[in-house]
């Protein structure tokens, strides 16, 4: 086939996943004789998204920021799920994927966020600093000038854990232990510290922020880290819909609102917005 008479074959650059009638090849390597059994599935992802190889300490590192946001019980999008799986028992894609379209501003996107936010500063820098008080004055500028344009720091504040989110200090401690440990930690931890000058209270570092900085040093693209939150989610997903099967709440749920419906007259509403 050519794209037009005469012309070139068309091409399809790709250096992921071939197959022919006998093989199957992934990033270059035999995928049964190579890969199963030798390569997690954490490896895998880090490969396919970078083309390189971790070292162990990173695979660490990842798999604990993947364990980190698998599942915090009936979130919104774990309701979503079950209750989409509810509707359609047939259909375990619709109720997966219903879950993961809710990881949005408010649930799972701070990973990403917060990442994109170091990244931005870390980026922006002339020169590393070496010391906790140097990342400290880096993280000054970065809240007043964040703060001057009336916008939200990500990451900072959780709707549960309030004095400590309990993920904070464990992925803290693995990124050091790996090596794993860079600039976009640095900075968060710096910001944990001051930024009560700024806004008058103390807020904890949402484990879900530290996620996104743990991401962003270990080199993944910051514009994919949502990717690698939906990855973590899909699989506390699924134990929700095994817990369903289980355990079953979604009928409940549908019943507790369907029993405490009150009608509430339109022409009312209308009347309140006019005024």
């Amino acid at each position: 086939m050519s794209t037009r008479a005469g012309g070139p074959e068309p091409r399809f650059p790709t250096s992921l996943g071939m197959s022919t009638a006998s093989t199957i090849t992934l990033l270059g390597e035999d995928l049964a004789n190579d890969l199963m059994g030798s390569v997690s599935l954490t490896e895998l992802a880090y490969r396919m998204v970078t083309l390189c190889t971790p070292t162990s300490g990173q695979v660490r590192m990842l798999d604990a920021c993947l364990l980190a946001l698998a599942d915090h019980g009936f979130t919104p999008t774990a309701i979503a799920a079950r209750l989409t799986y509810l509707s359609a028992p047939d259909s375990v894609q619709g109720a997966m994927a219903a879950g993961l379209l809710g990881g949005g501003s408010r649930f799972l996107g701070v990973t990403e966020d917060s990442g994109q936010f170091l990244h931005a500063v870390v980026e922006g820098l002339d020169i590393t600093p070496q010391t906790p008080g140097e990342w400290d004055e880096v993280a000054r500028d970065a809240v007043r000038e964040t703060r001057a344009h009336n916008r939200i720091i990500p990451g900072l504040g959780h709707p549960v854990h309030k004095r400590l989110d309990p993920r904070t200090p464990a992925l803290v401690r693995i990124a050091t232990e790996e090596h794993c440990y860079g600039p976009h930690l640095a900075l968060f931890e710096a910001i944990g510290r001051v930024h009560p000058e700024y806004l008058g209270r103390t807020l904890v570092l949402n484990g879900a922020g530290v996620v996104g900085a743990g991401l962003a040093d270990l080199g993944l693209p910051v514009k994919l880290l949502r990717g690698f939150a939906l990855i973590a989610r899909a699989v506390g997903l699924l134990g929700q819909l095994a817990e369903e099967e289980r355990m079953p709440v979604a009928m409940d749920t549908y019943l507790l609102l369907e029993h405490h419906a009150e009608f509430v007259d339109p022409k009312t509403l209308v009347a309140n917005d006019n005024d």
